[in-house]
């Protein structure tokens, strides 16, 4: 074969398609209940957005986004996430002028390039929701109810919430210096890459997925612990928004997530049915991220989920709903005469709404009859030049056998 997929790349064909549009329906009826609305934004920004939002120091922004120089010799980068580009949106369009409270959810691609792995592709798939203009915690804990509803919606009701705060920008400098000096006297002990993030990236430190750093860190201070009174407060009162709506939850405090925007509240969903990699889906809220991009001071609390992690689940859980359905007639043509009636036919059907499927291959009607029955179809019938002369046809229950007259103007009425 002279050409494949780049590696972590995955066409998605037919047959599997119809996971992907039932999840993404899935999204889009829970955020409409919940009032978000969608943005699309393009799949490539100017490399400065990420690296000073995501943080210089992270490992998306130093070894994972697919940057690249344009013909006018700007630096591009492939979106790695799509918190970014909506804020992007958002202060350029003037969003924020519009109403004092902005819903936005997002579903599209994403891009980094790291070793591909199960549930993990170069070129993957999230879907994920904004809300700018507010301080309030129960925003805060709406995210992460839209983010549970939206798994409950899809039958996925085992999933465990965790919830840490890693402070603001007036308690979290102190905390670091206390985090570093530990980390240092037991430096030796973690792995290179650890290593490697102590002094520029200490919160990192605490995300290792390394069992033998974790078994080290059992002592380690932690962020939670050390909050400043307003974070702390915002924090009681996101837990106890959650405890009064019966929403479990785990405190985590090594929670930090990857990317360097958060403020005050960050939470994960994770999925036993994943394995070690078990993060469904992870956010927080974000205060300063609006006014560090070039926009007013405005607050924000976001999540992002991955959809090829989410479909895994549901394959494992047998949740996904048959496969897909096929056209509700198939119109056999038994002879040339008919065969142009047939398509002129099944053109006035369609603009009723009805799905139909005819055949263009001119084949026997034994082998129209297989191809019928191949593609699951509902109903089929048969036409033919007695059929035309008469002005009626023999219509087949494909999943009954039951056969029953029906006059060929009149075949809306079957579907209505």
């Amino acid at each position: 074969m002279k050409y494949r997929s780049i590696k972590g790349t995955k066409d998605i064909l037919p047959g599997e398609v119809e996971a992907w549009q039932h999840v993404e329906g899935s999204v889009r009826r829970v955020m409409q209940r919940f009032n978000y609305h969608e943005i699309r934004t393009p799949v490539f920004e100017t490399t400065a957005l990420f690296s000073r939002s995501i943080g210089e120091l992270t490992d998306i922004v130093t070894k994972e986004m697919y940057t690249f120089r344009d013909r006018s010799d700007e630096s591009v980068t492939l979106k790695p996430e799509g918190t970014a580009s909506v804020l992007r949106a958002y202060i350029q369009n003037n969003i924020g002028e519009q109403a004092s409270l902005t819903k936005l959810y997002y579903i599209g691609p994403m891009f980094r390039q790291e070793r591909p792995q199960a549930g993990r592709l170069r070129q993957f798939h999230q879907y994920g929701a904004e809300a700018l203009g507010s301080q309030s915690p129960a925003l805060d804990a709406e995210m992460m109810i839209i983010t549970l509803e939206i798994y409950r919606a899809l039958g996925i009701t085992d999933t465990m919430l965790k919830v840490n705060s890693v402070g603001c920008q007036r308690c979290r400098p102190r905390y670091k210096d206390l985090l570093i000096d530990h980390l240092k006297k037991i430096a030796s002990q973690l792995t290179p890459d650890s290593q490697s993030r102590i002094q520029n990236n200490p919160l990192r430190v605490l995300d290792s997925k390394d069992e033998g750093d974790q078994r080290r860190l059992r002592d380690v201070p932690l962020m939670k612990d050390f909050l400043c009174r307003e974070c702390s407060e915002h924090f009681v009162e996101v837990l106890s928004l959650l405890d009064e709506g019966g929403i479990p939850h785990q405190i985590d405090g090594k929670l930090v997530r990857g990317l360097d925007y958060y403020t005050k509240t960050a939470f994960e969903i994770t999925s036993s049915a994943l394995g070690s990699q078990d993060a469904l889906a992870g956010g927080g809220r974000y205060d300063l991220l609006v006014e560090e991009l070039g926009g007013k001071p405005t607050p924000g609390v976001g999540f992002a989920a991955g959809i090829e992690r989410l479909i895994m689940v549901l394959k494992k859980k047998e949740l996904l709903p048959s496969a897909f359905r096929g056209p509700r007639l198939y119109i056999v043509s038994a002879d040339k005469n008919a065969r142009r009636w047939t398509f002129q036919r099944s053109m006035e059907l369609r603009r009723h709404g009805i799905a139909v499927e005819i055949d263009y291959l001119e084949r026997s009607v034994k082998a129209q009859m297989r191809e019928a029955n191949r593609m699951a179809c509902e109903l089929v019938l048969i036409v033919g030049e007695r059929e035309l002369s008469s002005g009626s046809g023999t219509i087949k229950n494909m999943t009954s056998g039951m056969e029953s007259s029906v006059a060929l103007s009149q075949l809306e009425s079957l579907f209505t």
